[in-house]
């Protein structure tokens, strides 16, 4: 299968870098644009949007906790995919009613240079993140960490990418998103056909759990639901898709990308609640889902991880070359510096993957963690329209949401265990909750600290 495995990804390699056009302008690199300067339409727009929030990590993430919780665990990572729905509102109030042109500029306005400071950082931070789990699916794959077969697929598949990356930036991603989005909704539906038709993906095996809201899948629901109202600002890969069209193609494709990637992403999790229910003790999710299916169905299965994480790693470089040459402006923006900041990035990513934390999760977590802090911004200020709000509360809200993630991160893996012996996931609960909470009253009280009359005001 690994011969097989090979010729599809080198097939899907070569597609990838023949339709992606060289590009000599920033208006196509940074912008998107074709050469005749048009924006991407609605279907391009709406499967970009898709296959990039579809990637490796995602659905091998659906699979895995479906194997372990059951259909609860996959409706947890699918309802992630709301994001699309609170992501449609963010962009259309930054844009349309605000006036802005970026998700920094906003910030700057609101909350000056730190505003942008910590915004950056975070959705670096994010961007080095993905890099880094696509890339190690890819590994996974091909074989055991630290082996050749391991070490090679993770250098080409890098290689590979970054080549027809470098070559179009962001107007190549989103030719590439097409083709390897409509390619991979064809192997989806063979794979789910395959499944289906073993007789085995019952409705009795996709509630082999039962519903304890104690339990990690549910608790991860709430998690999830609590987490998409700040999600979407801190992926600047769907923020930099909702500054290319018009208002009304760009609603439409958020609300598109959310019913897709929805039913995608609750499907391919279905394969590893299979494999749950049918596992026997101690085997892994892949050798149970080996021995159900057989080598056809998996190598499918494989193929579309490999896919998706293709169509991601390639909109994340793009999306990084954006941030540090037109956003965060360190460098001028141009084709050459782009290509050398996507080259930057790659070779961070591996350099985690080879040195870094492999819970594909947690990445997840933390960063949805983080992001937290821009919650109380778009309810207050964004939404709410307020501009009273200090500075000292956006601060505080990016300091205890740095503290929150960084708190999960060091009790998920066992490092500390200042939240008791609670399960990880009901830990993440806790600290959500409290971030939240937390951030939303510290941006009242600036609020209502700023209304508040100076003595010398009272004394007069």
């Amino acid at each position: 299968m690994e011969i097989s495995l090979v010729i599809a990804v080198a097939a899907v390699a070569t597609v990838s870098i023949f339709i992606s056009p060289k590009v000599k302008d920033g208006s196509a690199f940074f912008k998107g644009l074709s050469p005749e300067g048009k924006p991407p339409g609605l279907l391009m727009l709406t499967f970009s949007q898709v296959t990039t929030w579809i990637f490796a990590r995602s659905l091998l993430n659906a699979a895995i906790l479906g194997f372990y919780y059951g259909i609860w665990g996959t409706l947890a990572y699918a309802a992630y995919y709301l994001s699309f729905l609170t992501g449609a509102k963010i962009i259309d109030s930054v844009r349309f009613q605000h006036g802005f042109n970026s998700i920094q500029a906003f910030l700057t306005d609101r909350f000056g240079r730190w505003g942008t400071r910590c915004y950056n950082f975070v959705i670096g931070v994010r961007l080095i993140s993905e890099v880094f789990a696509n890339i190690l699916v890819i590994g996974i794959l091909f074989g055991v960490a630290g082996s050749t077969s391991y070490t090679t697929a993770v250098a080409l598949f890098a290689v590979v990418t970054l080549i027809y990356s470098m070559l179009g930036g962001l107007h190549a991603s989103l030719r590439t998103d097409l083709f390897q989005m409509m390619l991979f909704l064809i192997l989806l539906g063979a794979l789910t056909i395959l499944v289906v038709a073993t007789g085995q993906l019952t409705t009795a095996t996709l509630l082999f759990k039962s519903f304890i809201i104690t339990d990690p899948g549910p608790v991860l629901i709430l998690v999830a639901l609590l987490q998409i109202w700040s999600y979407p600002m801190h992926d600047p890969v769907m923020m930099d898709r909702g500054f290319l069209a018009d208002r009304e193609t760009t609603r439409k494709s958020f609300y598109h990308a959310a019913w897709i990637s929805f039913i995608c992403i609750t499907l391919f999790g279905c394969f590893g609640i299979m494999a749950g229910a049918h596992a026997v003790s101690g085997e892994a999710m892949n050798d149970a889902l080996m021995r159900l299916l057989g080598e056809g169905p998996m190598l499918l299965f494989n193929i579309t991880l490999v896919i998706s994480a293709m169509s991601t790693l390639d909109s994340t470089l793009s999306s990084a070359s954006k941030l540090v040459a037109v956003d965060m402006n360190w460098i001028e923006p141009s084709v050459a510096n782009g290509r050398i900041t996507m080259a930057v990035f790659v070779l961070l990513g591996l350099l985690l993957v080879f040195s870094g934390n492999k819970d594909l999760f947690s990445a997840v977590a933390v960063s949805g963690t983080a992001s937290m802090y821009l919650a109380p911004v778009i309810f207050f200020s964004l939404w709410g329209k307020r501009t009273d709000v200090p500075l000292w509360s956006y601060l505080s809200c990016f300091i205890m949401a740095l503290t929150g993630a960084a708190l999960y991160f060091t009790e998920s893996s066992g490092y500390t265990q200042l939240l008791g012996e609670s399960h990880k996931y009901t830990k993440l609960l806790f600290i959500s909750i409290s971030v939240l909470v937390g951030g939303c009253l510290l941006f009242w009280a600036g609020i209502v600290n700023q209304k508040q009359p100076s003595l010398t005001e009272t004394a007069v």
